[in-house]
């Protein structure tokens, strides 16, 4: 067995062994989500996928990595199986059109038996069906034994693809096998499930060389031969440290260990347990990490797969009897277990778990919630029917409702479970949740569109230091189609070798201007990416004709650039300003950047209150004030990590990033256009501050002309506010908060006058009452009462009554209201106040509430109220007769 015992070990041990043989080391970055339809193996924010197809150039021939990983297409199974988790660690080496298999495979067979000391006697290795180059190299070449190189079919794993169109090819993986202990023999290939326990995948390697234009079917080669691959490090660690899954290694067992002492649960006395503590292990990690990236609870994309992680952990604990928070435990052993290898994540450590505990503590209320929701759709349930799989999976997805859960108490009341209906709805939610991974607006682009990019290239963009220059006419685009000309009138795309129009991205909307060549001329409305990389001109030819070919003199409206700069650079003081007040757990989580103002989306778990919001706009505006240097310059990605500078996850950067710089407090990776110092951006003005989403705010502000009128404005309003009191500007707050006093003694006189007059009316109603049996009885209608009014005079009637029922109707604009009210000792004897409002309700178009002492009902046919008073007046004679 080898010495490599720790994760940390292997993780040294495999980047030194490749830094060796010359491949740079590329840093991890931010969590990447792992998905068989996806090509999502690239380190860090650098993104393989382009370098494959021969789209872009790689800076690096050869690469290695240690990547954070998120998968959830198998989270229902988290728990239940040995080696199954959402978070892992991945650990690749890469070749762009450098090394293939002849190197690939002996390198992999030395690491893993010179390295990781493992037992060629345990090792097995399989290939694709028809791999005989693959095949020589293993047993000529290593010299493996030919029994233990199995091959394999497509549907057995051994050829590797995407789901999509794009990179594929044959892989061949290296298994261990753990032995007879943990099932029968004969080689991975072919055993079924029982042969996943006893052979254990540690390592991939995709032979990365032909193009697919669907799954399995290849079209041709790619124009090199790549090699993509990848080990799971707490596989590897699993079979290093001799333990039966992955959660028992030194990576994960210590967070699990915390799943054990909040929960009081013990691992390895109850299978079922086990799988909650499992769980509860693997998504502690998951959520640390996906927090650390900057991703915060919502109901949409990544922010919804934190919520489920979270929502899950949360219910299996409180299902194994938790009575304490189990997140903050789960996050600190998290942190304690991967904060050296990842320094990001121990820095954000409180941030981390305050947002981890704000959602469990939110979860833990709704969950309790969940349980009274099931009954009330239990009670509208007829006899013999069963729960709708909506209504399953609504408590599922919102509430954290096992359906085991939901069908054991359907059970118990005598109901079925439609889980068809479930299932159908939990597969619409899992395609959600894959799409929501999805990266690359690109794939939906129309062919026209990806063939210009295949013949010319990205459009070279000059814009940064000039908003005026000459290019030649690629191309014109009329309703998706290329076309050789457009005239006077008609509405086209152009495309350009060069442009200085910025197209819109990164939250920055794109330019607009004019263009003109020899024979015409074009009023350009916007600028976009169609695909990455090409910068499409949306224009109206104003005269003549353009026609493909021509040179072109392009001018941006450079007014309009300047006031979009303003705002741009704005929106990174800003976003300094409020993680400098709120803190550093600030994340940008979008923005739009438009002339003279902007909004800024960021993560954040309470409202902003006005202070804070005043201090955020002070700080800004002292930077403002300041008039720093605002620079931009380009470096490497691992440079600019080193110098600080903030990028977000869910951004891809390539090897080298463009950084923007304002003075020494703001280093962001941005490719947008900025101002050369911050007084340039004028005052900065934050006029509103809002929620979006589940600890998502927003700030809208202005910038520069903008923010001056705005002030302006606000001044010109408070000097006519001013005028209309009577007092000078700077004294119209007193004199409006004496008004506002003057006006609640108003109003407190006017309560009590209406209290009296409520009183004496029910007083009078009280002694018209209608005697039922031993009960009194009153049905009223007050014409143009308002509902609040109609439930306190039916409240003062009831206590008059003594032992009563009290109707009261009300018909306001058209719409009708009614409130029944019940004495307390009938309500014993069995009567219900929603139970005598429901047939008028109906009457009415509309419900009533279910209190059965004080019920309201209101609906649209106000010209029924006399009707549905009738009729609570005999059913509450029927109810009296009865009591």
């Amino acid at each position: 067995m080898s010495m490599l015992r720790s994760g940390a070990e292997i993780r040294r041990a495999f980047l030194d062994f490749f830094r060796l043989r010359e491949h740079t080391v590329v840093p991890s970055a931010s969590l990447i989500p792992v998905d068989p339809t996806l090509l999502l193996t690239n380190a860090g924010m650098v993104p393989f996928k382009p370098y494959f197809l021969g789209e872009q150039r790689p800076p690096y021939r050869r690469a290695a990595s240690v990547q954070k990983c998120l998968r959830t297409i198998d989270i229902d199974i988290v728990g239940t199986t040995s080696r199954h988790a959402t978070f892992f660690e991945m650990l690749g080496n890469f070749s762009f059109g450098d090394y293939f298999k002849e190197k690939a495979i002996p390198w992999a067979y030395e690491f893993v038996t010179e390295h990781l000391g493992l037992d060629p006697e345990v090792l097995w290795f399989t290939i694709y069906e028809d791999d005989d180059e693959a095949a020589a190299i293993w047993i000529d070449g290593v010299g493996v034994r030919p029994d233990r190189v199995q091959r394999g079919t497509a549907a057995q794993g051994t050829f590797w693809q995407m789901g999509v169109p794009g990179p594929c090819g044959p892989s061949s993986e290296v298994f261990v096998d753990r032995g007879p202990a943990y099932g029968p023999g004969g080689g991975p290939i072919g055993g079924g499930e029982a042969a996943e326990h006893r052979f254990v995948e540690i390592w991939n390697l995709v032979f990365m060389q032909h193009i697919q234009d669907e799954p399995y079917h290849v079209v041709g080669d790619l124009p090199s031969r790549n090699i993509d691959t990848g080990m799971g490090l707490e596989r590897a660690a699993m079979i290093l440290q001799d333990v039966p899954t992955i959660f028992e290694t030194d990576l994960v067992r210590p967070v699990l260990a915390a799943a054990e002492r909040v929960t009081g649960a013990r691992f390895g006395a109850d299978e079922r347990h086990d799988v909650a503590l499992r769980l509860l292990a693997d998504h502690g990690r998951a959520l640390t990490f996906l927090i650390a990236d900057g991703v915060v609870p919502s109901n949409e994309g990544r922010g919804y797969v934190l919520r489920r992680l979270v929502r899950r952990a949360v219910r299996h604990a409180w299902a194994l009897g938790a009575t304490e928070l189990v997140t903050p435990a789960l996050v600190e052993a998290t942190v304690g277990v991967m904060g050296e290898a990842y320094p990001a994540v121990a820095e954000a450590a409180a941030g981390i778990a305050e947002t981890a505990e704000r959602e469990e503590v939110r979860f833990r209320r709704t969950l309790e919630s969940g349980y009274a929701l099931l009954e009330r759709e239990l009670d509208h349930l007829e006899e013999g029917a069963v729960v709708p799989g909506s209504v399953a999976f609504r408590l599922h997805d919102t509430y954290g409702f096992p359906v085991e859960l939901t069908a054991e108490m359907a059970a118990e009341r005598g109901f079925g479970l439609d889980r068809a209906g479930y299932e159908a709805e939990m597969e619409a939610q899992r395609r959600r949740a894959r799409a929501a991974w999805k990266g690359g607006p690109d794939e939906g682009a129309a062919p026209v569109y990806r063939g210009l990019l295949d013949r010319f290239g990205p459009t070279e963009f000059v814009g940064y230091d000039r908003v005026e220059s000459a290019g030649r006419i690629l191309s014109l685009v009329r309703h998706g189609e290329a076309v050789e000309e457009a005239a006077e009138g008609e509405e086209v795309e152009v495309y350009l070798d060069r442009t200085p129009f910025y197209a819109e991205s990164g939250g920055q909307v794109g330019d607009s201007g004019r263009l003109e060549t020899d024979t015409g001329a074009a009023r350009v409305a916007d600028t976009q990416f169609p695909v990455h990389g090409l910068h499409g001109h949306r224009a109206l030819v104003s005269s003549g004709v353009l026609r493909v070919g021509q040179e072109a003199v392009l001018m941006v409206d450079s007014d309009r650039r300047e006031r979009i700069r303003r705002s741009h650079s704005g929106t990174h003081v800003l976003h300094w300003a409020l993680r400098g007040v709120l803190g550093s757990h600030v994340q940008q989580a979008g923005s739009l950047v438009e002339p003279g103002r902007f909004r800024f989306d960021f993560s954040h778990f309470a409202a902003v209150d006005p202070e804070e919001l005043v201090a955020v706009e002070d700080a800004a505006n002292r930077r403002v004030i300041e008039n720093a240097r605002v620079r931009a310059f380009e470096v490497s990605r691992r440079e600019a990590e080193e110098l600080g500078a903030l990028a977000f996850f869910g951004d891809k950067y390539g090897e080298r990033v463009r950084v923007v710089e304002a003075g020494d407090f703001s280093r962001e990776l941005c490719g947008g256009t900025h101002v050369d110092a911050t007084g340039e951006i004028g005052p900065l003005v934050v006029v509103a501050e809002s929620s979006i989403g589940s600890n998502v705010r927003r700030v809208e502000a202005f910038t520069g002309a903008e923010a001056y009128r705005y002030l302006s404005d606000l001044r010109a309003e408070l000097r006519g506010v001013a005028h209309r009191l009577r007092v000078r500007p700077d004294a119209a707050g007193e004199a409006v908060d004496a008004l506002l006093t003057r006006n609640r003694d108003l109003e407190k006189r006017l309560e009590a006058y209406e209290a009296e007059a409520r009183a004496g009316d029910a007083g009078t109603l009280a002694e018209e009452a209608e005697g039922v049996g031993s009960a009194r009885l009153v049905v009223s209608a007050r014409s143009g009462t308002m509902p609040d009014e109609l439930r306190a005079l039916a409240v003062q009637v009831r206590d008059r009554l003594g032992r009563g029922l009290v109707v009261l109707g009300a018909d306001r604009d058209g719409k009708a209201s009614l409130v029944a009210a019940v004495s307390r000792d009938l309500v014993g004897a069995g009567l219900s106040a929603a139970a005598i409002l429901g047939p008028a309700a109906r009457l009415l178009g509309g419900g009533s509430s279910r209190d059965p002492e004080l019920a309201q009902a209101g609906g649209p046919h106000g010209d029924r109220l006399p009707e549905a008073l009738e009729l609570a007046r005999e059913a509450g004679r029927e109810a009296l007769r009865g009591a």
